[in-house]
């Protein structure tokens, strides 16, 4: 009766390992088609990862060295942006930075650090009918050399 105990707490343990292993994935994938969908002009990989109530803003280092809150960015103002990007074919270069930085996962909600060409972004995700979608983008730019 003890093997079949630890039995099942073993299995139960592997189960929830999977499981963190997936909301770390997923959380990830929301966050790389977040960049990507800005970078390559995608807007189907915003739509499958940004919260129609999307909220963002930041902060721009203007000429003078301070940093100035930019306008606030909707889901449909990012979608319009990625869309400038495809039509305009304003990439950004290949060694661009593309780095995500799972910061913390909950059972429903999480966080992120991005990086990328214009800054650094924090990113606060939610799970909703099972997927990871972003809720909140801060970000800061430009990107330190």
């Amino acid at each position: 009766m003890k093997h079949l105990h630890t039995i099942l707490l073993c299995l139960l343990a592997f189960n929830l390992s999977l499981a963190q292993l997936s909301n770390k994935t997923d959380v990830e994938k929301a966050c790389l088609n977040y960049l990507e969908g800005f970078y390559e002009g995608d807007t189907s990989k915003l739509k499958s990862s940004l919260q129609p109530s999307l909220n963002k803003f930041g902060f721009w280092k203007n000429k003078d060295g301070h940093y100035e809150q930019q306008d606030y960015m909707s889901f449909e103002a990012a979608l319009a942006y990625a869309k400038n990007v495809k039509e305009k074919k304003q990439f950004p270069k290949s060694n661009a930075p593309k780095k995500v930085k799972i910061l913390d996962i909950g059972n429903t909600i999480a966080s992120a650090k991005v990086t990328a060409w214009w800054g650094i972004d924090y990113i606060l995700l939610s799970k909703r009918e099972n997927k990871w979608m972003i809720e909140q983008v801060l970000w800061e730019g430009p990107l330190e050399k």
